[in-house]
């Protein structure tokens, strides 16, 4: 046997001199004999690193889906960190090793040292005994990989450092603890990390073994090993993160877990897609704009107290339908165009219902253009259920409101069908504008001390984001429920993650960002609610909206940030916290 050939018999590898007189059985007994005949049979023997990885997926039957969707995520050059699950315990090392060099020549595995014994691939790996955290080797390799990612190149780690098993806790097999060099390696050097998710698992035998003796899983990995002919794996991977998301959380068990949860995240096992609505199946013409002329007419005849507030070219008002129907039929036309775009539409001409006739609309004006930009549709509790008939309240459609539920109780603003047209989305005057408005109103009527309503989750957002916005988010007060309630798997490691921690927006933010394909955030309008103190109540589905979820929510508006209300309220905000029932 050359030093150019691998061998990786047991009497070859130990030092023990009753360990190498019982090589030959041993080898019979974990599948390492039949490994080294693969090898042989298949003349591994001095090919490159390369070659001999392609080959050995080949030869072992292993079918990879999802390679290239990872390759996208990768970055051109630059440093990057790359962390997996580790369900197989050797063959996950080669597959990403063989991928990510297809790409990035500069990529470098952290693994354990018994792959030492592959001359042949030795070259891409980084190795470590994380069987014995204190082996002087260990130092060795982590000083590597900071060097590694100075210079610019691509780490991959498996921070489980041994092949997943087992949890009670979890109900499934999964990692054990992840060891926290990923979030160091990150911090120091800066460097964004792609969670890749590995699918599948060891067979029943392993994990059964594994529970009897937890070293038992180790001398069966060659033999697992060669069971994966015509094994499908997939890869599957979100968005890459930046070290920048994290400059805020000095924790790093909450990094740590983070990473790992975005990880687990993509186990297709959890993920439902939305179910298409085939109520929909072509969208109407929407009506023709309202004309400006009878628009701006309408507004002059409305009362001096229903304009609101001005700013630059626009001006805030509120009105009935009788006293402005152009204008509202406008804002239907402009909400089904606004909300098709977030695949809300109700596919009709415009976006009306009876409750338009009764609600008060808020809007943003534009005088330069003669157009309306943005509004608000707005139920006066004290006024709509002076019968008691909940019926009147369009969110009684998607609740059942106990008779403890603060509309129930005082005089309340259901808000609702908010929208900005999409040329304005990005400008900072429009929200503020209809919250300035949103002031304005209540200091003339400081009888409205509590605002509720829901933030709309988009069909845009995958179901994962809504689940973990469900989740964190929702605080449930039992005084109302949904009629429809939003259903979606809970993964055993999102469960387990969010009972060891409570995640602020900001972590939610970072969360979403990494499912959602296009690197959206969570809703603007949910993190203005959230930063007015807002309670969320819990999460319907909106079956008169194309079933879009909806997330409930109430603010005690008083006891809003005061540097909130000084901002919505100006001058009137004294008076209106003075204000006695």
């Amino acid at each position: 046997m050359t030093d150019h050939l691998s061998d990786i018999r047991v009497a070859a590898l130990a030092k023990n001199s009753v360990i190498k007189f019982l090589g030959p059985l041993i080898d019979r007994i974990i599948g390492l004999n039949r490994l080294q005949d693969l090898y042989r049979q298949h003349q591994f023997s001095g090919l490159d690193k390369q070659t001999f990885s392609t080959k050995l997926l080949k030869v072992l039957g292993v079918q990879i889906i999802g390679g290239d969707k990872i390759l996208d995520k990768i970055p051109e050059s630059g440093r990057c960190i790359v962390v997996c699950n580790h369900p197989y315990g050797m063959i996950e090392g080669v597959i990403i090793a063989n991928l990510l060099a297809k790409k990035r020549t500069d990529t470098k595995i952290m693994a354990n040292v018994g792959l030492q014994v592959f001359k042949e691939i030795k070259d891409y790996f980084i190795f470590a005994n994380p069987l014995k955290p204190k082996s002087p080797i260990n130092n060795i390799a982590i000083k590597q990989c900071f060097r590694h990612l100075h210079n610019d190149g691509v780490l991959v780690l498996f921070p489980a450092g041994r092949v997943s098993f087992y949890q009670n806790d979890k109900k499934m097999i999964s990692d054990g603890d992840w060891d926290r060099l990923t979030v160091q390696l990150m911090k120091r050097t800066a460097s964004p990390v792609l969670p890749v998710f590995i699918s599948g698992t060891n067979s029943k035998l392993f994990h059964r073994m594994g529970r009897i003796y937890y070293r038992f899983r180790l001398l069966m990995l060659a033999r697992e090993m060669l069971k994966l002919d015509q094994h499908t794996i997939k890869l599957l991977s979100a968005n890459l993160i930046k070290a920048e998301q994290f400059s805020e959380c000095k924790d790093k068990k909450v990094i740590n877990d983070t990473l790992r949860l975005h990880c687990y995240l993509n186990d297709e096992r959890y993920i439902i897609p939305w179910q298409i609505n085939k109520q929909i199946s072509a969208m109407a013409t929407l009506i023709t704009p309202s004309d400006k002329d009878l628009m701006q007419a309408e507004l002059t005849h409305l009362p001096v107290e229903q304009h609101l507030v001005d700013y630059r070219s626009f001006s805030v008002y509120y009105a009935y339908q009788q006293q402005a129907p152009q204008c509202i039929r406008e804002i239907t036309r402009l909400r089904e165009a606004t909300f098709r775009d977030e695949n809300e539409g109700s596919g009709e001409s415009c976006d009306t219902d009876k409750f338009d006739a009764t609600y008060m609309h808020l809007f943003i004006f534009d005088n330069k253009e003669r157009e309306i930009i943005g509004a608000y549709r707005i139920g006066l509790t004290d006024k709509l259920l002076k019968d008691g008939d909940q019926s009147q309240l369009y969110l009684a459609q998607m609740f059942n409101f106990s008779a403890n539920f603060i509309n129930q109780q005082q005089a309340c603003m259901e808000m609702g069908r908010s929208f900005i047209v999409k040329a304005h989305q990005h400008s900072f005057y429009g929200l503020l504008l209809l919250w300035k408005g949103i002031g304005a109103f209540v200091c003339q009527n400081p009888q409205y001390r509590t605002l509720y309503g829901t933030v709309s989750l988009s069909k845009l957002y995958d179901p994962r984001s809504v689940t973990l916005i469900n989740k964190v988010m929702v605080t449930n007060t039992n005084s109302v429920e949904a009629k429809i309630a939003f259903k979606n798997s809970l993964h055993p490691e999102l469960a387990s993650f969010l009972a060891q921690h409570q995640l602020s927006a900001e972590q939610l933010s970072i969360l979403v960002k990494g499912i959602e394909q296009d690197g959206k955030d969570i809703p603007v309008l949910l993190k203005q609610y959230h930063k007015l103190g807002a309670v969320f109540h819990c999460l319907g589905i909106d079956g008169n909206f194309n079933t879009t979820p909806g997330l409930l929510l109430s603010v005690d508006l008083p006891n809003a940030p005061d540097k909130l209300l000084k901002l919505y309220l100006g001058a009137g905000k004294d008076d209106y916290l003075a204000y006695q029932h």
